[in-house]
């Protein structure tokens, strides 16, 4: 039984520190078939978790940081 994918990504940030989109679907492909929108979806998924942070360094680009400690969730309507 293969991980999930969100999984198999965070791993490979979290022993990476930082990849970019291209080389995290190149992993992820070696041992199955996924889409750039599965892995578009992942990184979204991961990012609302606030374990990733994703930067664009080129138009067609993106640049995936693991975040060390995780950020702390946004409260609304204080004040």
């Amino acid at each position: 039984m293969k991980p999930p994918l969100r999984f198999r990504v965070f791993e490979y940030l979290r022993e990476k520190k930082a990849a970019t989109d291209e080389e995290i679907l190149e992993f992820i492909n070696k041992s199955d078939s996924y889409s750039v929108h599965d892995l578009n979806k992942c990184l979204m998924d991961l990012e609302i978790l606030g374990v990733v942070s994703i930067r664009w360094v080129a138009k067609e680009k993106r640049r995936v940081e693991f975040l060390e400690t995780p950020l702390e969730p946004t409260q609304y309507g204080e004040g």
